[in-house]
């Protein structure tokens, strides 16, 4: 499958075979490097890394899967390049472009990222917007390929702020991909309804399905409860508000107990802030599946470098 050039910003772009076709790539590489097998792929390139948000996973994820491949990451925070400020996103986009073959951003308006992609004329991936988090997304399907050895058919519930990036991510491609995706959370921070109309054409094609409930009950038959910080970046001031507003839908053992399975899974994005979405003692007891999510992070950023970008 050929994704030479292509920009990664949201997984609305991508088809189910193509989101796989990443997966399975991902996989490949990441049984390599636990056998010391390193590529060339990206070898003579040159990636800048942007962020205006800090980062650990992305920004680690993508230097050190650049490196593997044999390419140069440029870190390029928001104290080292004019981006948006005294140059517009569209004039450094093109600069960079001339320079660089190919441009990781981490930041606010997901309207920059697409300046990027559109006007520096390589590959550009997103590592987090207020919209959307798709490379996250990767990382969780491969975490769940390993833990359930498929992704059809699986009932997920994300319990949280269900209209944050993750939220949005996590219905998209869930949609595309057959799997049955549950927003558990107040109806006030339901997504967006457009964006449910479209994940439901995704969900009729792939057989998934897509529901929204306020109702904690409704985890029955959970094969996995995911969940995520209660306040984005850039919303800390809404936190006394949104820890009242979300305590009703913190994971816990009682809401594990609904799900009426005994293997039911907990994962999440990371970073958490246990005592507030997930309890100290459950995310403690799923630690080894959540570190392994994060860990997938590296092989599923690198096969996307690779794909779009590399030299097979």
């Amino acid at each position: 499958m050929n994704l030479k050039g292509r920009s990664f910003l949201t997984l609305k772009d991508y088809s189910q075979e193509e989101i796989e076709y990443l997966l399975n790539l991902a996989a490949k590489l990441k049984e390599n490097k636990k056998k010391g097998i390193l590529g060339q792929s990206l070898k003579g390139k040159n990636v800048a890394l942007i962020f205006e948000k800090p980062s650990t996973r992305t920004r680690c994820a993508f230097t050190i899967g650049c490196i593997d491949e044999g390419g140069h990451p440029e870190y390029l925070g928001r104290d080292d390049i004019q981006l948006g400020h005294k140059e517009s996103i569209e004039d450094t986009a093109r600069v960079l472009g001339r320079m660089f073959d190919g441009i990781e951003f981490r930041g606010f308006a997901h309207e920059s990222a697409e300046k990027l992609a559109k006007y520096s004329g390589v590959p550009v991936w997103n590592g987090l917007t207020d919209s959307y988090h798709p490379t996250q997304i990767l990382a969780d399907f491969l975490t769940l390929k390993e833990q359930f050895g498929k992704l059809e058919g699986l009932n997920l519930v994300y319990a949280g702020d269900g209209r944050n990036n993750m939220a949005n991510s996590l219905i998209i491609g869930s949609a595309k991909m057959g799997i049955n995706i549950t927003i558990l959370s107040p109806k006030t921070l339901w997504p967006d309804e457009q964006l449910i109309a479209l994940c439901n054409e995704y969900a009729s094609k792939s057989g998934g399905q897509v529901k929204l409930t306020d109702k904690v009950a409704d985890v029955a038959g959970a094969d996995v409860i995911y969940t995520d910080v209660w306040c984005s970046m850039g919303e800390e001031d809404l936190a006394a508000e949104r820890i009242k507003l979300l305590s009703p839908y913190q994971v816990n053992e009682d809401m594990l107990a609904m799900t009426g399975k005994s293997d039911t899974i907990v994962l999440h994005c990371l970073p958490a802030v246990k005592g507030n979405e997930v309890t100290y003692q459950v995310f403690e007891k799923f630690a080894k599946v959540i570190f392994d999510q994060a860990e997938n992070r590296m092989h599923t950023i690198k096969a996307i470098m690779v794909a779009t970008l590399g030299e097979e």
